[in-house]
Protein backbone atom coordinates (compact mmCIF):
# COMPACT_ATOMS: atom_id res chain seq x y z
CA UNK A 1 0.00 0.00 0.00
CA UNK A 2 0.74 3.37 -1.48
CA UNK A 3 1.24 6.33 1.55
CA UNK A 4 -1.60 7.95 1.59
CA UNK A 5 -1.63 11.67 0.76
CA UNK A 6 -4.27 14.81 1.31
CA UNK A 7 -5.19 16.78 -1.35
CA UNK A 8 -8.09 19.90 -0.37
CA UNK A 9 -10.51 21.22 -2.38
CA UNK A 10 -9.87 24.68 -3.40
CA UNK A 11 -13.59 24.88 -4.39
CA UNK A 12 -14.43 24.73 -1.13
CA UNK A 13 -12.36 27.08 0.51
CA UNK A 14 -13.16 30.78 1.76
CA UNK A 15 -11.96 32.32 -0.84
CA UNK A 16 -12.51 35.73 0.95
CA UNK A 17 -9.99 34.72 3.42
CA UNK A 18 -7.74 32.35 0.80
CA UNK A 19 -4.37 33.68 2.15
CA UNK A 20 -5.32 32.61 5.83
CA UNK A 21 -6.68 29.40 4.49
CA UNK A 22 -3.20 28.36 2.17
CA UNK A 23 -1.68 29.00 5.25
CA UNK A 24 -2.92 26.75 7.83
CA UNK A 25 -3.38 23.90 4.97
CA UNK A 26 0.65 24.48 4.84
CA UNK A 27 0.42 23.88 8.78
CA UNK A 28 -1.33 21.02 8.35
CA UNK A 29 0.99 19.61 5.99
CA UNK A 30 -1.34 18.49 3.10
CA UNK A 31 0.54 17.48 0.29
CA UNK A 32 -1.51 19.09 -2.52
CA UNK A 33 -3.58 21.32 -3.60
CA UNK A 34 -6.90 20.24 -5.54
CA UNK A 35 -7.79 22.76 -8.18
CA UNK A 36 -11.11 21.82 -9.57
CA UNK A 37 -11.53 23.50 -13.54
CA UNK A 38 -14.45 23.25 -14.97
CA UNK A 39 -16.11 24.57 -18.10
CA UNK A 40 -19.67 24.75 -17.91
CA UNK A 41 -20.19 22.28 -21.17
CA UNK A 42 -18.23 18.72 -20.02
CA UNK A 43 -20.01 19.47 -16.52
CA UNK A 44 -23.00 21.84 -15.64
CA UNK A 45 -21.01 24.11 -13.40
CA UNK A 46 -18.25 26.56 -13.81
CA UNK A 47 -15.60 26.68 -10.58
CA UNK A 48 -11.73 27.58 -10.54
CA UNK A 49 -9.75 29.17 -13.45
CA UNK A 50 -6.25 28.69 -14.22
CA UNK A 51 -5.96 32.71 -12.82
CA UNK A 52 -7.03 31.75 -9.72
CA UNK A 53 -5.10 29.03 -9.40
CA UNK A 54 -2.04 31.43 -10.30
CA UNK A 55 -2.88 33.84 -7.79
CA UNK A 56 -2.72 30.69 -5.19
CA UNK A 57 0.34 29.87 -6.45
CA UNK A 58 1.72 33.80 -5.21
CA UNK A 59 0.92 32.64 -1.51
CA UNK A 60 1.58 28.79 -1.27
CA UNK A 61 4.39 26.17 -2.55
CA UNK A 62 2.43 23.35 -2.05
CA UNK A 63 2.14 21.49 -5.24
CA UNK A 64 -1.25 21.26 -7.16
CA UNK A 65 -3.48 18.73 -8.23
CA UNK A 66 -4.97 19.65 -11.06
CA UNK A 67 -8.44 18.42 -12.22
CA UNK A 68 -9.74 18.97 -15.57
CA UNK A 69 -13.68 18.74 -15.93
CA UNK A 70 -13.44 20.25 -19.55
CA UNK A 71 -14.01 19.24 -23.48
CA UNK A 72 -10.96 18.85 -25.37
CA UNK A 73 -8.71 19.32 -22.23
CA UNK A 74 -5.31 18.40 -24.67
CA UNK A 75 -5.77 21.60 -26.19
CA UNK A 76 -5.81 23.77 -23.21
CA UNK A 77 -2.74 21.68 -20.66
CA UNK A 78 -0.52 24.62 -22.24
CA UNK A 79 -3.24 27.41 -20.61
CA UNK A 80 -1.95 25.86 -16.45
CA UNK A 81 1.14 27.07 -15.01
CA UNK A 82 2.11 23.43 -14.12
CA UNK A 83 5.55 22.82 -12.82
CA UNK A 84 7.63 19.98 -11.09
CA UNK A 85 5.47 18.19 -8.72
CA UNK A 86 2.75 19.28 -10.04
CA UNK A 87 -0.10 16.58 -10.75
CA UNK A 88 -2.82 17.36 -13.59
CA UNK A 89 -5.89 14.73 -14.54
CA UNK A 90 -8.44 15.06 -17.57
CA UNK A 91 -11.40 12.53 -18.19
CA UNK A 92 -11.03 9.80 -20.36
CA UNK A 93 -14.52 10.47 -21.32
CA UNK A 94 -13.91 14.20 -22.35
CA UNK A 95 -10.84 13.45 -24.49
CA UNK A 96 -10.06 11.14 -27.87
CA UNK A 97 -6.43 11.97 -27.96
CA UNK A 98 -5.57 10.68 -24.50
CA UNK A 99 -1.77 9.81 -25.37
CA UNK A 100 -1.07 13.09 -26.77
CA UNK A 101 -2.52 14.93 -23.64
CA UNK A 102 -0.64 12.67 -21.44
CA UNK A 103 2.95 13.04 -22.81
CA UNK A 104 1.96 16.72 -23.19
CA UNK A 105 1.41 16.56 -18.90
CA UNK A 106 4.93 14.70 -18.82
CA UNK A 107 6.66 17.44 -20.85
CA UNK A 108 6.15 19.27 -17.68
CA UNK A 109 7.60 17.04 -15.37
CA UNK A 110 4.16 17.14 -13.58
CA UNK A 111 2.36 13.60 -12.81
CA UNK A 112 -0.05 12.34 -15.49
CA UNK A 113 -3.56 11.05 -14.88
CA UNK A 114 -6.83 9.97 -15.73
CA UNK A 115 -10.07 10.72 -14.28
CA UNK A 116 -13.31 8.20 -14.76
CA UNK A 117 -16.66 9.38 -13.73
CA UNK A 118 -18.83 6.89 -11.70
CA UNK A 119 -20.41 5.37 -15.09
CA UNK A 120 -17.24 4.66 -16.78
CA UNK A 121 -15.73 1.23 -16.69
CA UNK A 122 -12.22 1.05 -15.15
CA UNK A 123 -10.94 -0.37 -17.77
CA UNK A 124 -10.95 2.18 -19.84
CA UNK A 125 -7.83 3.48 -18.30
CA UNK A 126 -5.79 0.04 -19.06
CA UNK A 127 -4.41 1.15 -22.35
CA UNK A 128 -2.50 3.73 -20.90
CA UNK A 129 -0.80 2.73 -17.47
CA UNK A 130 2.74 3.06 -19.03
CA UNK A 131 2.00 6.96 -18.99
CA UNK A 132 -0.12 6.94 -16.32
CA UNK A 133 1.45 8.19 -12.41
CA UNK A 134 -2.06 7.89 -11.46
CA UNK A 135 -5.86 7.69 -11.49
CA UNK A 136 -9.00 9.48 -10.15
CA UNK A 137 -12.00 7.39 -9.62
CA UNK A 138 -14.81 10.24 -8.77
CA UNK A 139 -17.02 8.72 -6.18
CA UNK A 140 -20.08 11.26 -7.10
CA UNK A 141 -21.16 12.49 -10.73
CA UNK A 142 -18.40 15.12 -11.52
CA UNK A 143 -19.45 18.99 -11.50
CA UNK A 144 -20.56 19.65 -7.67
CA UNK A 145 -19.62 19.74 -4.22
CA UNK A 146 -22.13 18.53 -1.30
CA UNK A 147 -23.15 15.24 -3.13
CA UNK A 148 -23.30 11.71 -1.68
CA UNK A 149 -20.68 9.26 -2.32
CA UNK A 150 -22.25 6.37 -4.38
CA UNK A 151 -21.43 2.81 -2.85
CA UNK A 152 -20.61 1.21 -5.95
CA UNK A 153 -17.87 3.58 -6.82
CA UNK A 154 -15.95 1.45 -3.71
CA UNK A 155 -15.99 -1.47 -5.84
CA UNK A 156 -13.98 0.31 -8.81
CA UNK A 157 -11.92 1.42 -6.33
CA UNK A 158 -10.68 -2.26 -5.14
CA UNK A 159 -10.85 -3.47 -9.04
CA UNK A 160 -8.89 -1.13 -9.88
CA UNK A 161 -6.26 -1.67 -6.70
CA UNK A 162 -6.10 -5.43 -7.74
CA UNK A 163 -5.65 -5.09 -11.35
CA UNK A 164 -2.83 -2.21 -11.05
CA UNK A 165 -1.50 -4.42 -8.02
CA UNK A 166 -1.75 -7.32 -10.33
CA UNK A 167 -0.04 -6.48 -13.90
CA UNK A 168 3.31 -4.45 -12.14
CA UNK A 169 1.93 -0.84 -11.92
CA UNK A 170 1.82 -1.02 -8.36
CA UNK A 171 3.30 2.45 -8.04
CA UNK A 172 0.50 4.19 -9.67
CA UNK A 173 -1.83 5.93 -7.65
CA UNK A 174 -5.88 5.78 -6.65
CA UNK A 175 -7.04 8.96 -5.68
CA UNK A 176 -10.76 9.05 -4.81
CA UNK A 177 -13.05 12.64 -5.59
CA UNK A 178 -16.28 13.07 -4.07
CA UNK A 179 -18.00 13.19 -0.58
CA UNK A 180 -14.49 12.02 0.70
CA UNK A 181 -16.28 12.46 4.55
CA UNK A 182 -14.24 10.86 7.56
CA UNK A 183 -16.46 7.29 7.17
CA UNK A 184 -15.98 7.18 4.01
CA UNK A 185 -12.11 8.13 3.72
CA UNK A 186 -11.88 4.76 6.17
CA UNK A 187 -14.09 2.56 3.43
CA UNK A 188 -11.31 3.84 0.64
CA UNK A 189 -8.64 3.29 2.22
CA UNK A 190 -9.45 0.12 3.23
CA UNK A 191 -10.13 -0.37 -0.76
CA UNK A 192 -7.00 0.80 -2.01
CA UNK A 193 -7.05 4.87 -2.41
CA UNK A 194 -4.08 6.58 -2.08
CA UNK A 195 -4.90 10.15 -2.65
CA UNK A 196 -8.08 12.14 -0.58
CA UNK A 197 -9.28 14.56 -2.06
CA UNK A 198 -11.01 16.47 1.19
CA UNK A 199 -14.01 19.24 0.73
CA UNK A 200 -16.84 20.14 3.28
CA UNK A 201 -17.17 16.57 4.17
CA UNK A 202 -13.95 16.65 6.06
CA UNK A 203 -11.34 19.41 5.52
CA UNK A 204 -13.61 22.21 5.28
CA UNK A 205 -15.90 22.42 8.01
CA UNK A 206 -16.69 24.33 11.39
CA UNK A 207 -13.80 22.58 13.04
CA UNK A 208 -11.02 24.31 11.83
CA UNK A 209 -8.57 23.23 8.68
CA UNK A 210 -5.35 22.20 11.18
CA UNK A 211 -7.76 20.10 13.31
CA UNK A 212 -9.79 18.61 10.30
CA UNK A 213 -6.74 17.39 8.39
CA UNK A 214 -5.61 15.60 11.58
CA UNK A 215 -8.84 13.79 12.23
CA UNK A 216 -8.56 13.29 8.45
CA UNK A 217 -5.43 11.49 8.13
CA UNK A 218 -6.81 9.30 11.25
CA UNK A 219 -9.66 8.17 9.41
CA UNK A 220 -7.76 7.64 6.44
CA UNK A 221 -5.10 5.38 9.03
CA UNK A 222 -8.16 3.15 9.99
CA UNK A 223 -8.26 1.56 6.58
CA UNK A 224 -5.07 0.62 6.75
CA UNK A 225 -5.77 -1.44 10.27
CA UNK A 226 -8.89 -2.87 8.48
CA UNK A 227 -7.12 -4.60 5.77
Amino acid sequence: MLNAKISPSMMCANLLEIKKDLEELKQAKVEYLHIDIMDGVFVPNITLSNDIAKNFRKVSDIPFDYHLMIVEPTKKIDWFELKENDMLSFHVEAEENIEEGLKKIKEYKAKAGLAISPNTPVSSVYPYLELLDFCVVMCVHPGFAGQKMIPETLEKIKELREYLDSNGYQHIMIEVDGNVSFENSTKMRNKGADIFVGGTSSVFNQKGIVECVKDFRESIQKGESNE
